[in-house]
């Protein structure tokens, strides 16, 4: 019989490194990373990149990712997606793409984990409710994403998995520096319209021949090839006849219609915008009570050095969904009173 732990070694971040040699000259390379703002040493086996990703898997923003919603609010469904299996499945379309373009796929994979830890309760509704309570009026979820891991769970993160953090939401300028950031943007996008497109059908919000014929056209038939598999290889295939990460046109064009359609049949649909003003009533109660009672913020959650209105949206950005309905139910409908 053959020993096989005599064939095995350790395989060092020296050698992890120079396996990046090989990656797309587009590609970040660990070794190349503009570094931390704490200086560490570096690890004997691990890459700076797959440092950052272990300490992200191992956050608890990351862990209070399964009770936060993605677009069913607080779902009671086993097959809802939830903020976590939805940044998973960003996870995976974006792996699929970086590895087919060469790019470094373990900085991909930090940022995709990391890119919604900083999501309120109750998805967009929340964010929406803080930022009625900053002065430009936009409390962003992504620059909340980058303050977790650099002051409220100090991860001291490398600057190239912050940077992809700040940027993976379109709207925000500037956009990613780096190619890996860039697939993070088109994966969040397209892992979110097909799952939720999915929920919705199963929600039976909508019937798979409600979907507008052009998008079919493009993307195919829902009983067909999976649409998710057309949106990658449309990545990988613009991206390589351009020379950076994009999209082809045409498909483009179709996202942007059946994105268009969720919103106005799925995202603002009666009865969603209904839950949606409900979700917003409970956060900005909630807001609203710690701002007169601060002395409620559990230590846990507080930076003293903090002013008091961003102690209040920290930790009421930072609840899941059901914390935030107990601690509102226990604050404005108490029990046990005859």
């Amino acid at each position: 019989m053959t020993d096989r732990s005599a064939s095995l070694a350790p395989v060092t971040r020296q050698m992890r490194e120079a396996r990046e040699d090989h990656l797309s000259a587009l590609a970040t390379r660990s070794a190349d990373s503009r570094g931390r703002e704490q200086e560490e040493a570096p690890d004997p086996y691990r890459t700076e990149f797959e440092r950052d990703r272990d300490r992200v898997l191992h956050s608890k923003a990351f862990r209070r990712l399964k009770h936060k919603t993605q677009v069913f609010i607080n779902p009671e469904g086993d097959h809802i997606v939830t903020r976590m299996s939805h940044t998973l499945q960003v996870t995976q379309v974006a792996r699929a793409i970086a590895v087919a373009l060469g790019l470094n796929e373990t900085l991909t994979e930090a940022i995709c984990l990391a890119h919604d830890c900083g999501h309120t309760p109750f998805g967009h509704s929340g964010e929406a409710v803080l930022s009625e309570y900053v002065e430009d009026g936009e409390w962003l979820h992504s620059d909340q994403g980058v303050r977790i891991f650099s002051v409220l769970e100090p991860r001291n993160l490398t600057w190239e998995v912050l940077d992809g953090i700040r940027a993976h939401t379109w709207r925000v300028k500037p956009p990613p520096h780096t190619a890996e950031g860039w697939v993070c943007r088109f994966a969040d996008r397209i892992a979110y319209l097909n799952h939720d497109l999915q929920d919705a059908i199963r929600a039976g919000v909508i019937a798979p021949r409600d979907v507008p014929g052009d998008v079919v056209k493009v993307l195919g038939a829902l009983n067909g090839r999976s649409w998710i598999n057309v949106m990658i290889e449309a990545v990988i295939d613009e991206s390589v006849s351009r020379g950076k990460v994009t999209m082809s046109s045409e498909v483009l064009l179709a996202m942007r219609h059946f994105r268009e359609f969720m919103f106005e049949t799925v995202y603002q649909r009666p009865e969603a915008e209904a839950q949606a003003a409900r979700a917003r009533g409970v956060i900005r109660q909630l807001v609203d009570h710690l701002l007169k009672h601060p002395d409620q913020i559990p230590d846990s959650y507080r930076i003293d050095e903090a002013d008091a209105l961003t102690q209040v949206l920290d930790y009421v950005s930072g609840m899941t969904d059901r914390y935030a309905l107990n601690l509102h139910d226990a604050l404005f409908r108490p029990r046990g009173l005859v």
